[in-house]
């Protein structure tokens, strides 16, 4: 494509373009989008199934070609003690992957899981490139005590490894929730992985902003401005903010994933989600103790995660090409 045609494009159709030509970047993004729209049919496919994903259901019964089947099953070799969840049906709508040993459906807790998983990521997210964004477009911009205060702030979160500060907020949070002020937040309540999540990965973000914003400063169109006496609102907002939105939207794809991670990893060690709701490191959790006898509840959830997490990366990559070409070339990629 030559100059002339990506100037008359604009710099963002010219990377929409450039996106489009990805082939393995749209894949990536079509599966993700796939498993998105999987899980939002989740309580569709309850409903159409007959079960609820949240209620122990250890007396249920299924008929699979005519004959019934219990949920439950009683174990037919060795002592026969305990009972043993139905394995997968590989029907639609009947078990298809099976019961956990609460004689629930894996594949509608799965669906479930999988919308809590992706809500909660997407959420937290949100928050961390506001704050994130807030943060680092004020330390770059006004310098000074203000950017001495909110760099040692960064700095305090920034000095404790991810895993150790999520756990140790949750592990405080999880019994009690969070109240200030008017607003209150029960340890029940998705809000809190959102938080926590949310607020861990805050330094990641704004400390790119910062240093990119603290370029943007010095640069001849931001001091024409100020030369000229414009408000720092308005200059924020209109000349410095539209020049990190492409480092903001490269991060989206990237927090998301790694989001993804860090809320299955806390819902695992059951500092997450709490029952009743579910995810999918929720269904991993409850899937441990089947592994060698019904491996499906706990392989499924784990898939999900990799091919969400894989998908979320691949796409990341091919975005942050298409936004700036540059970083291709210097990765040895061109």
């Amino acid at each position: 494509m030559n100059t002339a045609a990506n100037i008359s494009r604009g710099p963002w159709a010219t990377a929409l373009h450039r996106l489009s030509r990805d082939r393995t970047a749209l894949v990536a993004l079509a599966f993700f989008v796939l498993i998105v729209l999987s899980c939002l049919s989740a309580p569709i496919y309850a409903w159409w199934a007959g079960v609820d994903p949240f209620k122990s259901t250890l007396d249920a019964v299924i008929t699979i070609d005519g004959v019934q089947h219990p949920v439950m099953e009683l174990p037919t070799t060795g002592l026969a003690l305990g009972y043993t969840p139905i394995g997968p049906t590989w029907r639609l709508g009947n078990y298809f992957l099976g019961a956990d040993n609460q004689g629930r459906d894996v594949m509608a807790r799965l669906l479930y899981g999988g919308l809590n998983s992706i809500v909660i990521a997407s959420a937290a997210t949100a928050f961390t490139l506001i704050f994130a964004t807030a943060f680092g477009l004020l330390a770059g911009f006004f310098g000074g005590v203000i950017d001495m205060v909110i760099s040692r702030i960064l700095d305090v979160l920034w000095a404790f490894p991810v895993y150790l500060l999520a756990i140790s907020l949750s592990i405080v949070l999880i019994t009690q929730g969070i109240s200030i002020g008017p607003i209150t937040i029960e340890s029940s309540s998705l809000a809190l992985p959102v938080f926590i999540i949310g607020v861990i990965y805050i330094p990641y973000v704004a400390r790119p902003v910062r240093g990119q914003v603290m370029a943007l400063r010095q640069s001849d169109f931001v001091m024409a401005a100020i030369g000229l006496g414009a408000p720092s609102g308005r200059i924020l907002w209109k000349d410095i903010l539209p020049n990190v939105s492409t480092t903001l939207i490269v991060f989206i794809p990237i927090m998301m994933a790694l989001n993804m991670l860090t809320e299955s990893a806390l819902s695992f060690l059951s500092i997450g989600v709490q029952p009743p709701a579910a995810s999918w490191g929720t269904i991993i959790q409850d899937g441990q103790t089947l592994l060698y006898t019904r491996p499906a509840v706990a392989l499924a959830p784990g898939i999900m995660i990799v091919i969400s997490v894989l998908s979320l990366n691949v796409f990341g990559d091919g975005l942050r090409d298409a936004l700036d070409p540059r970083s291709k070339i210097k990765l040895g990629r061109g």
